[in-house]
């Protein structure tokens, strides 16, 4: 049997009265399900991530790049991680600053793995976020799986009590989503060990 991937799921928002928990909760359960993944929630609101960040690049840093020591153990997560499942919401068709400065301190940690996203939102149920996120995660040398998970207005379609979407079928679109993500994984972290990225 092949060793799991490790999996971190990201809870984007730090917002108070955010949704992110509960979905991220439904995901890794559904992570766990699948079982390919060894998995990590990661939840930005119980880590200090700065807006305000240094003037050297973090691709030209490397390790000597000086991130806040309360941010070591997000680092050492995002790069112990062959793949990634990022929880947004929409916010002003976009995602939230929190995840963004997440983003931003690191580099090399998203470089060749594959990332899914699942959002939420209003009508449009968090797509324009992932939309951005897409582009945001490509300048890094990530890898964006095609299909996601999209809640629209999750707050008529979500149990919010017992944490689970109305619609059964949900659960058989995460399925979907955690076979691509693991054969994406699989991949990208035999070619990680066989020869290093050229990026």
């Amino acid at each position: 049997m092949s060793e799991k991937s490790r999996l971190v799921i990201l809870v984007g928002s730090v917002r108070e009265g955010r949704f992110g928990p509960v979905v991220a909760s439904w995901a890794a359960e559904q992570a766990r399900e699948h079982g390919g993944f060894d998995v990590d929630v990661v939840d930005l609101a119980e880590i200090d991530v700065p807006l305000a960040l240094p003037a050297e690049s973090p691709k030209l840093a490397g390790d000597a790049y000086p991130r806040p020591a309360g941010m070591s153990a997000l680092t050492e997560r995002l790069a112990a991680a062959d793949a990634f499942v990022i929880v947004t919401p929409e916010y002003n068709h976009s995602y939230p600053a929190s995840l963004k400065a997440a983003i931003d301190w690191h580099f090399s940690q998203w470089t060749a793995k594959p990332v899914a996203f699942v959002s939420y939102g209003g009508a449009a149920g968090g797509r324009h976020a992932v939309l951005h996120l897409e582009n945001v995660l490509t300048e890094l040398h990530a890898v964006t799986i095609r299909d996601g998970l999209a809640f629209p207005n999750y707050y008529l379609n979500f149990d919010l009590e017992a944490g689970l979407p109305h619609d059964e079928q949900a659960a058989v679109y995460a399925k979907g989503m955690f076979a691509q993500l693991d054969w994406w994984a699989t991949a990208l972290k035999d070619a990680r060990q066989r020869v290093p990225y050229p990026g």
